[in-house]
Formats: structure tokens, sequence, C-alpha cells
């Protein structure tokens, strides 16, 4: 895959925004280049129209980002704040109002959304109803002290987790919330109702990542037509290459937001602990359920 063509993964300006606030004196406590990042990848992901490889803010884009997005896909590790992500994008109002995108009114207007919003965020990261699988193991990673920065801990750990049942490992689930790193999901519990949820929307937010890097990558053959250069092998070609460069690169992404490397452990070697459901699962399910 030539990433230089294709231009799936953002390439986002946090450490350009990062100077500017130095340069500008802000005044606001700083805020970590990796929320930064994510917050703009995932505002750029998530169809805000560009300018100069800034996202456009707007009402909608912060509420899409901050309440539907976030919970998808970052996990902060435990010393991370996960206010840290509302910051950031008043942080990015603060330099859109600098560069003449904001009046006084609009930033007012999106700090506050952005201050309440990321209260709200950080309230949505520790519900357990809304994990993903890579979500629910970098949660489960850290809770077992495991060294995440070492990929061959993280599947030593894997290993010995795939080595429970069924029961054993719905146990571990179960035991995040008495230990207080997550709240209890509802009065179920863990059970094959809430793996089946997780599921579906570890299986849902990764295809709509992927549809998010397709959508970037397109946006850039304009310019290699403009430029006379000829369209990538995986556009040129077979449909399925691209949909397999996008999934790639949203394995990444994810482990980038969660612990790097799991998510395609999960995929590629584990998938017994992070089972997605088919049509024929869902619908088996759905069919032992009592009448309402």
């Amino acid at each position: 895959m030539n990433d230089e063509d294709l231009r799936l993964a953002p390439r986002t300006r946090a450490a350009d925004l990062l100077t500017w606030a130095a340069a500008a004196g802000h005044d606001r406590a700083p805020v970590a280049e990796a929320p930064l990042r994510t917050v703009l990848a995932l505002l750029e992901l998530g169809e805000s129209r560009m300018h100069d490889g800034w996202p456009e803010l707007t009402s909608d884009a912060v509420e899409h980002l901050l309440y539907e997005r976030l919970h998808l896909y970052v996990q902060p590790a435990p010393e991370d704040d996960p206010l840290a992500y509302g910051d950031a994008v008043r942080l990015l109002v603060d330099h859109q109002r600098a560069a003449k995108r904001l009046n006084a009114k609009r930033q007012e207007r999106l700090h506050a959304e952005a201050e309440w919003q990321g209260e709200v965020a950080a309230g949505l990261l520790r519900r357990a109803d809304l994990v993903t699988w890579p979500r629910l193991y970098a949660v489960l990673l850290h809770a077992h002290g495991v060294d995440v920065t070492d990929p061959a801990a993280v599947r030593e750990w894997l290993t010995g987790f795939a080595g429970l049942d069924e029961e054993q490992r719905l146990a571990g689930y179960e035991a995040l919330v008495p230990t207080g790193w997550l709240d209890e999901p509802d009065e179920q519990g863990w059970g094959p109702g809430r793996v089946l949820s997780v599921g579906m929307a570890t299986d849902g937010a990764r295809r709509l990542l992927e549809q998010g890097l397709m959508r970037r990558s397109y946006r850039n053959l304009a310019e290699l037509t403009a430029l006379g250069r000829p369209m990538p092998e995986e556009l040129a070609g077979d449909f399925e290459e691209f949909e397999a460069a996008a999934a790639e690169v949203a394995l990444d992404l994810i482990g980038e937001w969660t612990v790097p490397g799991l998510p395609r452990l999960l995929v590629e070697e584990f998938p017994e602990l992070a089972p997605e459901p088919g049509a024929e699962e869902i619908d088996a399910y759905l069919a032992q359920l009592p009448p309402e």
C-alpha cells in the first residue's frame, strides 16, 4: 500500500496547534498531543469540512465527536485525563478564532458546548454498556497491570485469558465494575446479550471508521488527477484491495487510541475473545428472547 497516494490515515496538525498555543501565550492548561491528534483525526473522519488542514468547527461537529464518536474508539490510560478531549476541542476553538474562522459569539458558544459535552464524554467512557472489544480489553490489560507498551506482554496476557472458559471470562468483565474501572452496564450485567451487543458495536464502529478513511482517500483523487498521476493500484483494480487497505489502517488507528496492536491481535489471533456476530447469530439470539 502506497500511503502517499491513498492518504487514508489523517495527518493531523496537532504539533502545529501546540506550537501556536505556546507562541500565543495561551492561558489555558496545556493539552497533551495525543488527545489533540485523536480529536483532529476524528473530526476529519467524521466528515467535518477541512480548511488548510484544519477541521471546521460547528455545534453539530462538536456534539458528533464528543457524544457519538469518542466512546466508540478511545480508551484513555489510567493516568490520562478523560477531560482532555473536551479541552482539546476548546483549544482548537481558540485557534480557529485567532485564524478568523469564528467570531467571538461562536467562540463563546462552542467553548461552552465543548466544556459540558467533554464532561459528558468522560462519563460515557466509563459506561460498560458502551464499550467495544478493543476498549474493553484495554481496560482489562490496565486493570491487570500489563505493560501495554510491550507487545509480547500483551499477547501473553491475551493467551492466558483465552485459556479461560466463557464463564470465567464473563466474570473477568464483571469484576471491572466493583473494582472501579467501569460503571455498571445495567441490571442484567454481562451475559450473552451484552457480549452480542459489544460485538455488534465493535463491528459497526470499525466499519464506520473504514468508511471515513475511504472518503478521505477519495478526496485525494482530485489532486492526483490534476497532477496527471496514475490511480493508486488499490483503486485502479479490484475494489476489495482498497477496502482491505482501509481495514488495515482502521485497526492501526484504533490501536493508537486504545493499546497499540491490540485491535489487530483480537481480530487476527484471538477472535474467540472478541466475537463479532453475523446475521445468523443475531437472529438466533433474538429468537430465544421472550415476547414483549
